[in-house]
């Protein structure tokens, strides 16, 4: 079926900017900035929302800005892959904007308008780079992302979060600028083009007689300059962006930043590479295998890691490399697994997060230690906790456990017990880190000083909070209990 060319796939990219614009004008009045970006995230989620029913029917949309040079253009293009990214993102973003609003209040947060353009405008990017049609225009918005969250890690204004930011932008600028801009002229050189392959995902846009020494080199220019995905060893930025509020600490692991890394890598395999290209050249298994280091190494990592925040961000440079596994092994229910990952570990990661920030709003507590008998102070919040923990350890019946079935139906297609083992093992470390800060909130004992009783999550600051964090931990079980939205429109791109 023939896109359909209309600039309505425009609209999830340029509201997010325009609430941007919004909210810097109206930044003196908190209620009408607020407004402003909530009323956004709902006008974007729409946007995304209207073009799906002709996504899901096989179909997609197209449209060409500006065309640089023969082969290099500023142009859109929304398939089921793109769909389920934006689809996630902007929908968590309506969430989002309602837990700002207690946290940043909740703490009496500096330089809240200067927070607010910069999360919208970061959305906005990550909206452009699900829509990209090609190379370039990924590779522009994926840098708008780098740009626009830097001032959200640097946020504090202190020593930490200057070090942090500098660090963030450093890894995220030196891999794109020394791996990606050089992968993009090597792709350019052998295939004439940058436009992705939209056609399907067995065939890439290399022609039979390119040099296969030059396309392995662009593969892994490609797969390392992607730096926003957390593979190691480029992965270290990630836990020092943690001196960033937990609002966009939310915002970096589980809707913008690591996302638009794992998104672009696997566009990137599937849509510029192909397949067929992968398992000729042994580039799927090799990246598989050595994704799965990073799968393990950073739940090692994790389980020594005694602040809560900390521990996620491990957590998530673990859970990172399950997507880009699936799509590495090649067979069709390893892809299925890695792809359903993307919304899976969504849902489940900003659930993590915004409850380690309703925790620190309610108690000022950031330390596993010092969570003793909190559960019972804010149920709602460690219950959904749970939840989310179940779905990162892929136990039954939350989303995590659909994404790790089909990951481990995928290792046996692909007949490497190696990744199976890799599977199980990653499965009893996050275990190994989850399960005691449940354990702990819910049935230790308080510390000495924190005897307190009585509900913390009344208050109404909080309560902004608490409310959008249960909903993305329902979610969670909702869409491992009923994963065929999702599946379904997989299956439209990956086949059965």
């Amino acid at each position: 079926m023939e896109p359909i060319i209309t600039s309505k796939v425009l609209l999830a990219t340029l509201i997010p900017m325009v609430t941007g614009a919004l909210v810097m004008a109206t930044g003196r009045s908190p209620n009408l900035r607020e407004s402003c970006s909530f009323v956004g995230a709902v006008l974007t989620f729409i946007s995304v929302l209207m073009l799906a029913p002709t996504v899901l029917a096989g179909g997609g949309y197209a449209l060409t800005l500006v065309t640089l040079y023969p082969g290099i253009s500023v142009s859109f293009y929304l398939d089921p892959l793109g769909l389920i990214f934006a689809g996630t993102a902007s929908f968590l973003w309506i969430l989002a904007s309602i837990y700002c609003i207690g946290y940043m209040r909740g703490l009496n947060e500096h330089a809240q308008t200067r927070f607010y353009v910069c999360y919208a405008v970061s959305v906005g990017a990550a909206m452009g780079a699900a829509f990209s049609a090609n190379l370039f225009t990924l590779y522009l918005f994926y840098e708008i992302v780098s740009i626009f969250t830097y001032p959200l890690v640097m946020h504090h204004q202190d020593k930490e979060g200057y070090a942090g930011a500098r660090k963030y932008l450093i890894y995220l600028m030196f891999t794109s600028k020394a791996f990606l801009l050089p992968a993009m002229a090597l792709v350019y050189v052998l295939t004439g083009t940058l436009d992705f392959n939209m056609a399907g995902i067995a065939s890439g846009i290399f022609p039979a007689e390119a040099d296969r020494l030059l396309v392995i080199v662009a593969y892994l220019l490609c797969l390392f300059g992607f730096a926003k995905a957390g593979i190691m060893p480029f992965h270290n930025w990630l836990p020092d962006a943690m001196v960033a509020p937990t609002p966009v600490s939310a915002l970096l692991h589980a809707v913008v930043v690591v996302k638009v890394g794992v998104f672009s890598i696997c566009r990137v395999m599937l849509s510029v590479f192909g397949i067929d290209l992968l398992d000729v050249t042994g580039l799927g298994m090799f990246t598989a295998y050595f994704v799965s280091f990073t799968i393990l190494a950073a739940s090692v990592i994790a389980l020594t890691q005694t602040n809560l925040k900390a521990r996620l961000a491990y957590s998530t440079v673990s859970q990172l490399s399950y997507i880009v596994l699936g799509v590495a092994m090649l067979t069709p229910h390893a892809i299925t697994g890695g792809l359903l990952h993307i919304a899976n570990h969504a849902f489940a990661k900003i659930t993590l997060f915004f409850a380690a920030g309703a925790i620190y709003v309610a108690s000022g507590k950031k330390d596993i230690s010092e969570l003793g008998g909190l559960g019972w102070r804010m149920p709602l919040t460690l219950i959904a906790f749970g939840l989310a923990s179940l779905s990162m350890i892929g136990a039954p019946p939350v989303s995590g456990f659909v994404t790790k079935w089909y990951l481990a139906l995928g290792a046996m297609d692909a007949g490497s017990l190696v990744l199976l083992v890799v599977l199980l093992a990653s499965g009893l470390l996050n275990a190994g880190y989850f399960v005691p800060i449940f354990y702990k909130a819910f049935f230790a004992k308080p510390l000495p000083g924190d005897e307190a009783t009585g509900s913390l999550e009344r208050q109404p600051l909080v309560l902004l909070m608490v409310v959008p964090l249960v909903i993305t931990g329902l979610i969670s079980v909702l869409i491992g209990i009923w994963p065929d939205l999702f599946l379904n429109t997989i299956k439209l791109m990956v086949g059965s």
